[in-house]
């Protein structure tokens, strides 16, 4: 079986709207976004606290990694606070309640091969509570009717349901860069019957049937920026029936900017993605090609040129610390002047390479050409 079950909890909100997403996702390599990379390890540090916290046998758990960032301790320490305080409560209740941490949990009985890690679960005689962190502050992220939560506690009924004679379960989503905490309680039956409406749509998922419907579900899903019917969705909504008039009223005008986020993300993905594939890999699109990016002109020795430029009696070169930028250092110097105090002292890099229509004037990317002119400058 595979780290990553392909119907994992984390993106069941995507292949439950759109069932062949998770199989099309699957033809894409899965890397790490730096949010993620940071999501990882706010959870590693959650995990190591909690059972520092709660280790039984006296013997101190080591802290894996002591060079977590400093915010990060204070935004974890909120969460390892809210799953200690319910422990506690629990244990009120039911003196041998029990905390299980980054538990795997298999609910493979509802969605096939399914399965994923629980953060926080706490077990209690007819009632568990399963607690996730989210470290991301981008949206909050509510727990009602949360297809990952619910899914992670048809896991933990699963594994555990039985021991604890479970009949009430407690999803809390605890999100500290928000201050959001966020939870939803329901009676086992209603969860096992929500299971059962996802068993059918799980099926087909797996088989990659059903489908495609795209939506704000797409923004993480790793085949966006192939995907058909999220281009034809995307380019549909663009094409916008305005009343016949000159000017723009009012609603057409909140009508463009309600779609201008979902519309807007999608084509920065397609536009990083093409040019990836085209600086990377060779890849030609028709009617575009690769150009050098503009670029900025760059002081190599500010000190150097500071001292030349005092030299000569200018004075006003600095913004009250720093100097001034190369374009008002020509204002005082004059564009000529400049250039002769300045020589060997800016550059100009070269601009990273964009995709642009092909009548574009500048002239077509030629990375083998800039190799060969250095070539021919060490010469």
């Amino acid at each position: 079986m595979t780290a990553h079950a392909l119907l994992s909890a984390s993106s069941s909100s995507r292949w439950l709207a759109c069932l062949p997403s998770a199989r099309l996702e699957s033809r894409f390599p899965d890397g790490e976004s730096p949010y993620a990379a940071e999501g990882t390890m706010a959870h590693t540090l959650a995990e190591d606290l909690l059972r520092e916290a709660t280790e039984e046998k006296g013997i101190p758990w080591v802290i894996s990694e002591p060079d977590f960032p400093k915010d990060m301790w204070d935004y974890v320490d909120v969460y390892v606070s809210i799953v200690l305080e319910k422990l506690a409560g629990a244990r009120k209740k039911t003196p041998d309640a029990h905390l299980l941490i980054e538990q795997r949990l298999d609910f493979s009985p509802w969605v096939p091969e399914g399965f994923g890690t629980g953060d926080a679960v706490i077990l209690t005689d007819g009632t568990m509570e399963i607690c996730d962190l989210k470290y991301g502050k981008g949206v909050p992220v509510s727990a009602e009717n949360n297809s990952q939560m619910r899914l992670y506690a048809l896991g933990a009924y699963n594994d555990f349901g039985l021991l604890y004679d479970i009949r009430e379960v407690t999803m809390t989503i605890i999100q500290p860069r928000l201050d959001n905490i966020s939870s939803e309680t329901i009676k086992l039956e209603e969860l096992l019957a929500w299971g059962e409406e996802v068993k059918e749509k799980a099926a087909k998922a797996y088989r990659g049937e059903g489908e495609y419907k795209a939506g704000s579900h797409c923004r993480f899903c790793r085949a966006a920026v192939r995907c058909r019917a999220l281009a034809e969705h995307n380019m549909e909504v663009t094409k916008y029936d305005f009343a016949e008039a000159d000017l723009l009223d009012p609603e057409d005008i909140a009508d463009i900017l309600k779609v201008e986020a979902e519309v807007t993300n999608w084509l920065g993905q397609v536009k990083d993605y093409a040019l990836d594939q085209a600086v990377n890999h060779g890849e030609k699109f028709p009617g575009m090609k690769l150009v050098e990016g503009r670029s900025k002109r760059v002081i190599m020795n500010e000190d150097k040129l500071a001292a030349k430029l005092t030299e000569e009696g200018y004075k006003e070169i600095y913004k009250p610390i720093t100097l001034k930028g190369i374009t008002d250092l020509e204002k005082i110097c004059g564009k000529k002047n400049f250039a002769t105090l300045s020589e060997g002292l800016v550059e100009k890099p070269p601009g990273k390479p964009v995709l642009v229509p092909e009548n574009d004037k500048r002239p077509e990317w030629a990375p083998e050409k800039e190799i060969m002119d250095m070539f021919d400058e060490e010469d």
